[in-house]
């Protein structure tokens, strides 16, 4: 079985040893919060500026707007709902039980809050786009507001798949290792919406794409523009590498709203992380892979050097909009 997955939905956190194994992150970021023009009427009228980037300024004004918040995402355990969750409870709303989720396909995100049947959503670009584009919704924050270095999706095997074909399971990561340099290039953005919008891949018009891919927005139906650095990575910064206290975060969050032992579910989390396969595989090709398997996470500000297996790496900036540091177990 190999397949990218949501991050959150392939840590197999039910007990009995990891089911799948997290051979890389495929990219970070790439998330946008989108609302009703209902909602940002009510959001405006009150005196928010939709400034694009003020997540407890936007997250405050949007509690404010509507009782009962109804928030669309593309899975129900998914890096989506965790910043959603994240977000709105870090303000105060109890999460979940204050928050209706509903789970609605990427594709479906505009007819669903065009069709009043949600009031805001979270979900990867270009879909936050289009549904701006149709006329039924402004863009309220980049997900880069909420956790500036979200792990998305990630390239996920079953355990035992990984542990009777380690070599292919190497050229996996190698091949997506490649893939994810070339996407990252500027030169390459134009080729890639090219392909993209193809009928048999997303069938979208290319500068929705464009827009996905350089972080530059238009937010709502008056054409009011937005740009946000970094707003998705798939190379720079060893943002492929599976940062094991990643996982632990994310382990801890889900058992958190789900009634699992925090501690227990974080270390199954870690156990999925095979940070020592994806190091293994790019020796001799990629120079700037981490020499820890964990790191703090939220306490950087901005890009700072580490050790790595070639000298120096830069790590970007990973923070919290609320400031908070996760402390990881261990490697």
């Amino acid at each position: 079985m190999l397949s990218p997955v949501p991050v959150a939905g392939a840590l197999g956190l039910g007990g009995g040893g990891a089911m799948f194994h997290a051979l890389s992150v495929l990219s970070v970021n790439g998330n946008v919060i989108g609302i009703s023009p209902e909602v940002a009427a009510t959001m405006r009228d009150a005196g928010h500026d939709f400034g694009f980037n003020d997540a407890r300024a936007a997250g405050e004004a949007l509690i404010a707007a509507r009782d009962g918040l109804r928030v669309g995402v593309p899975f129900p355990f998914s890096m989506h709902a965790e910043l959603v969750y994240y977000w709105l409870s870090a303000l105060g709303l109890p999460a979940p039980q204050g928050i209706d989720v509903r789970t609605v396909p990427p594709p479906q995100m505009a007819e669903a809050i065009g069709a009043g049947e949600i009031d805001a959503f979270c979900v990867g670009e270009p879909w936050g786009s289009r549904s701006v584009e149709n006329g039924v919704a402004e863009l309220l924050l980049p997900g880069t507001a909420i956790w500036s270095m979200a792990p998305e999706k990630v390239l996920a095997v079953r355990s035992d798949w990984a542990d009777d074909n380690r070599e292919l399971s190497m050229r996996l990561i190698r091949a997506v290792w490649r893939a994810a340099r070339w996407l990252a290039a500027p030169e390459s953005v134009g080729l890639a919406t090219e392909i993209l919008s193809k009928p048999h891949y997303l069938g979208l018009p290319p500068e929705l794409l464009e827009r996905a891919l350089t972080g530059n927005f238009v937010i709502n139906a008056r054409g009011d523009r937005r740009d946000v650095p970094d707003f998705v990575e798939f190379h720079a910064g060893a943002v492929g590498f599976p940062w094991r206290s990643q996982a632990e975060w994310i382990g801890q969050q889900l058992a958190q709203r789900t009634g699992l032992d925090r501690d227990a579910s974080g270390e199954a989390a870690k156990a999925t992380y095979r940070s020592d396969l994806y190091r293994a595989a790019l020796a001799g090709v990629a120079h700037d892979l981490p020499s820890a398997g964990a790191k703090v996470e939220g306490a950087i500000e901005t890009p700072l050097a580490v050790g790595s297996m070639g000298g120096r790496l830069l790590l970007p900036r990973d923070r919290f909009f609320d400031g908070r540091i996760f402390e990881p177990s261990g490697e």
